[in-house]
């Protein structure tokens, strides 16, 4: 579960435009303060999704070699190929503008609150629901499972805590992230592309492997 955990907590932190758009909340009139909300709205949406998936499992594993055990497995797989099936699109597409949501043409009206709400709806779902089924591997009895469910949320969210603290600490860098957004604005899409197929492949990989030969 941990290894898991891990491989996709950091493809949803390193979501390129999700990024991108952070750092345009950063440069707005009172931007820090937008940037807190939309920290505190990713970081909720992702504790509630792992409180329901604890509540339906009790917070016990499911057990091994089991109708539900393998079903969590095809889901993982599935999911992994949809992650693959979105980089291929992507490459496709890799030759079309971006485009910016309307909500960023709103940056400087936008409340904390507002910022929050849209960081929940903007999570990388199919990610997040990767998340979910791996947390049901979850035994609540454990310190280590606590850590990990703990750890998983944090990675989650460290790109935008650490540009947060960037732009508290160093405001006068608000060059060196508007380069970086120009840079993610560019190449974002290749990095979506790579984000997309490696979680895709491990994830689709080791469930395949995990049900071919009965190691669950």
């Amino acid at each position: 579960m941990v290894a898991d955990l891990i491989v996709i907590g950091l493809g949803i932190a390193l979501q390129p435009f999700r990024v991108s758009a952070f750092i345009l909340i950063l440069s707005s009139k009172d931007g820090t303060r937008k940037g807190l909300g939309w920290i505190l709205g990713w970081l909720v949406s992702l504790v509630l999704v792992i409180a329901v998936v604890l509540l339906i499992t009790h917070g016990r594993p499911l057990r091994l070699r089991t109708a539900p055990a393998d079903l969590v497995l095809i889901a993982k797989l599935a999911l992994g190929i949809v992650l693959i099936a979105i980089a291929a699109v992507q490459w496709r597409r890799s030759d079309r503008p971006h485009t910016a949501p309307a909500w960023l043409a709103r940056l400087d009206t936008m409340s904390p609150w507002t910022a929050a709400v849209i960081a929940a709806v903007a999570q990388p779902w199919t990610l997040v629901a990767a998340g979910a089924v791996t947390i049901t591997q979850a035994r609540l009895s454990g310190v280590g499972d606590w850590f990990a469910l703990a750890s998983f949320c944090l990675l989650a969210t460290s790109s935008f805590l650490v540009l947060e603290l960037y732009s508290v600490f160093a405001p006068a860098a608000s060059t060196r992230l508007a380069a970086l957004r120009t840079w993610l604005d560019d190449h974002g899409t290749q990095v979506l592309i790579v984000v997309c197929v490696v979680v895709g492949f491990w994830l689709a990989g080791r469930s395949g492997y995990l049900l071919a030969t009965g190691q669950h």
